[in-house]
């Protein structure tokens, strides 16, 4: 329970069934650790898993009668989450901190949890939908019916351990019914607004973020200065560091030319950072590597999939193929904008989730 009407909502709808339901709450950061701290802001209020969010669903599991557990895990957090962000973005890609939170906590330690309570399943309010297929024996993961909620994109990395064990309630409804169901049960969180940010990146700026963070570690790198160059390698400036660019980027460049810029690619081995036209963003292949599958166990022979980059992008046809251990290339129909290092490449057959991996590279 994270304290917003969706997962609140998944709670009521259980409860309402005759379920035998415990609240859980995943601590996970001191939202309190950076206040203030190398221009980030003093207020913590208003976040994904504040203060705020455990008193909301501790009053939510009091409504519904259920009992409730806060269960501390920054340290793992910190370990697996935060400390790859930061590892990532000092070496030029561009992390997704919620799919490794799913795979590293809430659907593995959260999992744990669960079997010491005596549980049989956990249940959350992503929205996706998880059915067992006889003919191939496997679980499958599905979008929801909801497509602009569907949260898929950030689930591919769950085993079939990990589904065999999970509920998706919400796969099936669209985000109004959700917020009706949660006026019917009476939830205080009935219309409280969606967080839309990284639950320890106060106000989604990430680069003060990483100030913050590494001169509160100690290990703040000193020497992250670099060239900007253009694609024919023509230096037209110098940069104050690979992390505070991303593939595609345009604005904060800190050069000014008569023709828009962007992002083409960033080189950490040489703190270059690599900028052109929009017209040189687009690329029809990638190389995604640590790939979980999902819907089958390997990838026996090539296999057409639409495929997905980021989180809004729509999916596009395209050939994936084995390129080594847990590694596939997949090659696009069309090329496609700002394939960027760091980011994940979900596979789809229609609705079903064919597996994924980490966007490794990608060429013209």
């Amino acid at each position: 329970m994270s304290g917003g009407v969706d997962s609140s909502a998944v709670a009521a709808m259980l409860r309402a069934e005759g379920r035998n339901v415990i609240g859980l709450t995943m601590q996970l950061w001191n939202q309190r650790r950076l206040a203030g701290h190398e221009g980030m802001p003093e207020s913590v209020q208003g976040r994904c898993c504040s203060i705020d969010d455990v008193y909301d669903a501790r009053r939510v599991a009091e409504t519904l009668g259920i009992p409730y557990y806060v269960v501390n895990h920054e340290e793992r957090f910190e370990r697996d989450v935060v400390r790859p962000f930061v590892e990532e973005y000092l070496a030029g890609r561009t992390p997704i901190p919620c799919s490794l939170c799913n795979n590293h906590l809430k659907f593995d330690q959260l999992l744990v949890v669960a079997r010491q309570i005596g549980a049989d399943q956990i249940a959350t309010g992503h929205y996706a939908q998880v059915v067992f297929d006889e003919q191939l024996n496997r679980w499958l993961l599905k979008r929801s019916v909801d497509k602009s909620k569907d949260q898929t994109y950030f689930l591919f990395g769950l085993t079939q351990a990990q589904l065999s064990r999970t509920l998706f309630p919400l796969g099936g409804m669209t985000k109004p019914e959700v917020r009706e169901l949660a006026r019917k049960h009476s939830l205080v969180i009935a219309e409280k607004p969606d967080s839309q940010e990284i639950c320890f990146v106060p106000g989604g700026d990430y680069k003060r973020f990483l100030e913050a963070y590494l001169t509160e570690q100690g290990d703040k790198p000193t020497e992250i200065a670099g060239e900007m160059v253009t694609t024919d390698g023509k230096v037209i400036g110098e940069h104050a560091g690979v992390h505070n660019f991303t593939i595609g980027q345009r604005k904060g460049l800190g050069v000014a030319t008569g023709s828009p810029l962007y992002v083409i690619q960033i080189k950490n081995d040489t703190r270059q950072v690599v900028v052109g036209k929009d017209e040189e963003l687009y690329s029809r292949t990638l190389r995604a590597r640590r790939v979980n599958f999902i819907s089958t166990s390997e990838l026996r022979e090539p296999m057409r999939v639409a495929v997905k980059i980021r989180h809004k992008h729509q999916p596009a046809p395209a050939i994936i193929e084995s390129a080594g251990p847990d590694e596939v290339r997949v090659t696009f129909d069309e090329p496609q904008r700002a394939l960027t290092p760091g980011q994940a490449a979900v596979f789809y057959d229609g609705d079903i989730v064919v597996g994924g991996g980490w966007i490794e590279n990608s060429t013209q």
